[in-house]
């Protein structure tokens, strides 16, 4: 190596070194056993890559949570008396990909140990896997320690191509870990309460929503390394972060939800709102969703960590809190993280290349300002582009649905909610729009093509009171954009969904219209198709 890496140790670093433990920006595990022991020969490494900004355009909140949050838990490790390297894009500028980073430190403190922590994508566990086999020295790959189920596990339960269904496998977790069972049996005698968790917020019911915990991480530096380093991204860029960028701020909004919003959470979990007052902007993006998703992501706190707790505070609060609110907040998490990851194992790299719809279209441009006279699509897209997230009904039933029905490309539609979201890592977003949201995997995760008109979106929002489009027409200029849509995109798949059980009255609601409505509506589906960029 021609020169020494310039570094930022935490404390003052050793010539050499007998271990290097690298720490990727989704393993911040304070827990991992790791770091139950202090070792003077082993060196963390935490490092800002280059490479983790350019294989897909990110939102810079994104950016900012991930680099803050690395660099607030590299200062945590080093506080805690261990050997901490944390690299900023200044000293990583001149190395193209992770390997060579790793090969120049490896030299540098005359290494003969290299160890990681399994990464969560395929496309970096391929890379260190490569890298660790070429190394001449000893390497290790060991689990993060953060999933209910280990990555050896998948296997009993998940196998490629093979269609999968979150209720059985929800089951077997809930038996498996002993939650919310009573000897043996789903505690309330059954096992899932979504039916009653589908309420649309009233007038009222938005009055009284609760206010967000949000916090105030100063990233004014990190906006100037961005700058420095030209790194391209999007969406609003504040001075100060409100996500949760250490364990401890990840510890508080999980108390913050489990007091303020769990009461409510399963009741309003599907409804959406654009009906606040600027005094109540942060009230209707949050609702009473815990947020957690990026710090869970980030594996600051664990989701058995975050089930407990929300367990522990049910049982303390029964009175305030239901049964279908926490079951349907231990069902996504417990259930719906655990069988996405699953899903992403078993089928990855061939899943990434999945389009069984053979959708083609382009993402329009309005996707990346929210400039569209569609208010359920303005509303969510710029509440994405400002906070850097939607709750998930947003992302499957509006910006999702809408992508499904104009036949959008699942690789734009990949890359677009893998940068915009603060919680999207490729694993768990690529199984909920790819497969969820897409049906583009045939039907591995859903059952059904999750696609809607203008009706849906009118029984769980307000948004199509306050649209210039008229959600109850189907044709005509100002018809709702989604209704001649829905009805051309079932017709152009008939021969996928026709026999299915659960969308045959589809199918026999349209064989009863009348053949000229029918036309009509086929042709303006046609004329929007052709002009997305323009609704």
């Amino acid at each position: 190596m021609n020169k020494a890496i310039q570094t930022k140790g935490e404390k003052p670093l050793n010539n050499t070194y007998r271990e290097i433990r690298l720490i990727l920006g989704d393993q911040l595990n304070a827990a991992h056993s790791w770091f139950h022991q202090k070792h003077n020969d082993v060196l963390y490494v935490v490092a800002e890559l280059h490479q983790e900004q350019q294989y897909v355009k990110h939102h810079v909140q994104k950016i900012q949570a991930f680099f803050l949050a690395m660099s607030q838990f590299a200062h945590a490790l080093g506080q805690a008396g261990h050997h901490v390297l944390h690299l900023t894009l200044d000293e990583t500028a001149k190395f193209t990909a992770l390997p060579d980073l790793l090969a120049a430190l490896l030299d540098q403190y005359q290494c003969q140990a290299f160890s990681y922590q399994r990464p969560d994508e395929y496309r970096l566990s391929e890379e260190l896997f490569t890298f660790a086999k070429s190394f001449e020295g000893q390497s290790r790959c060991v689990e993060t320690e953060h999933f209910f189920l280990t990555f050896n596990e998948l296997p009993t339960y998940f196998q490629a191509e093979k269609r999968h269904r979150l209720e059985v496998f929800y089951r077997k977790l809930r038996q498996r870990f002993d939650y919310l069972m009573v000897e043996g049996e789903p505690e309330g005698g059954q096992w899932n309460y979504d039916q009653d968790n589908r309420n649309k917020l009233k007038a009222a019911d938005i009055e009284q929503l609760p206010e967000p915990l949000l916090f105030a991480n100063d990233v004014r530096e990190i906006n100037e390394r961005l700058a420095r380093h030209n790194i391209v991204h999007f969406g609003e860029q504040p001075d100060e972060l409100l996500w949760p960028v250490t364990r401890q701020q990840s510890l508080d909004l999980l108390e913050h939800f489990c007091r303020v919003c769990l009461p409510l959470f399963g009741k309003f979990q599907d409804a959406m709102t654009c009906q606040a007052s600027d005094m109540m902007s942060d009230r209707q993006w949050s609702l009473y969703h815990s947020r957690l998703s990026f710090a869970l992501n980030a594996k600051m706190i664990s989701p058995m960590q975050v089930v407990d707790r929300a367990i522990k505070y049910y049982r303390e609060n029964s009175a305030q809190v239901s049964l279908a609110q926490i079951e349907g907040f231990v069902r996504q998490i417990l259930g719906w993280r655990e069988f996405v990851r699953g899903i992403y194992w078993a089928n990855m790299p061939h899943y990434a290349e999945k389009n069984a719809l053979d959708a083609k279209a382009s993402l329009p441009e309005w996707f990346w300002t929210g400039e569209t006279r569609m208010n359920c699509m303005r509303h969510a897209v710029k509440q994405s582009l400002q906070y850097a997230y939607a709750h998930h009904i947003q992302r499957l039933m509006i910006t999702g649905n809408f992508c499904l029905l104009a036949g959008i490309h699942p690789d734009e539609v990949d890359a677009w909610y893998l940068g915009i979201y603060i919680d999207a890592i490729e694993w768990v977003e690529m199984p909920n729009t790819r497969g969820m949201s897409q049906f583009a995997d045939g039907g591995i995760v859903a059952s059904k093509a999750y696609a809607a008109s203008g009706n849906y979106v009118d029984k769980m929002s307000d948004y199509c009171k306050h649209c210039d489009y008229k959600v109850k027409e189907k044709v005509g200029d100002n018809a709702c954009p989604l209704n001649s849509l829905y009805w051309h995109f079932m017709t152009q798949h008939r021969d996928k969904f026709g026999n299915n059980p659960r969308q045959a009255m589809v199918y026999r609601n349209w064989d009863k219209q009348k053949p000229e409505l029918q036309t009509q509506t086929l042709e303006r589906a046609e004329y929007l198709l052709a002009n997305l960029n323009d609704l």
